[in-house]
């Protein structure tokens, strides 16, 4: 199946420039102004992870799907790269399924880039969550963690679902 080409990005570039666009699209509602920079971060953090952990590594369709609808307040992106798991896996090899890999990867300081002295972008995104009316779920392989509007409780939970990549639901 082939995604529109609104809401492909082949790469970081395309991504960057459509997420430039969400900003515009948010500032011209005039309804965001206090999380508007947030909405855009917490996405930005998101999509730019998909290009950052898996360039040069994609499994079989390079890229994300990236959509946001303002009138209902959401914002959806997907990769089919190598999901959490994976990409943890590289430095902390005794992760043993996807629950843990998301519990680590939004509670630890740890980077799937290593020897780079990063990993604290999806602890950034909880802290966003947790102190403004947004909220996030977000699935990878048969792990699902839901981030509530204003709580840092992390619900992380067995999906029915087993997701090749990562899918993420912003709402605000």
């Amino acid at each position: 199946m082939e995604l529109p080409v609104t809401f492909y990005c082949s790469n970081s570039s395309i991504f960057q420039a459509r997420l430039a666009k969400m900003q515009d699209a948010l500032m011209r509602s005039g309804t965001f102004d206090f999380i508007l920079p947030l909405i855009v971060a917490v996405a930005g953090e998101i999509g730019n992870n998909s290009f950052d952990h898996n360039l040069g590594r994609w499994p079989d369709i390079p890229g994300i799907f990236f959509g946001y609808d303002i009138g209902k307040r959401r914002v959806v992106l997907a990769d089919r790269g190598l999901g959490v798991l994976a990409t943890l896996k590289r430095v902390r090899p005794e992760l043993k399924n996807h629950l843990e890999a998301l519990r680590v990867a939004f509670t630890e300081i740890v980077s799937g880039r290593a020897p780079e002295a990063r990993g604290n972008g999806l602890k950034f995104v909880r802290q966003v969550v947790a102190e403004n009316p947004i909220s996030l779920f977000f699935r990878s392989g048969d792990a699902e963690l839901r981030l509530k509007k204003d709580n840092d409780q992390l619900f992380i939970t067995r999906s029915h679902i087993n997701t090749h990549g990562c899918f993420a639901v912003i709402e605000f």
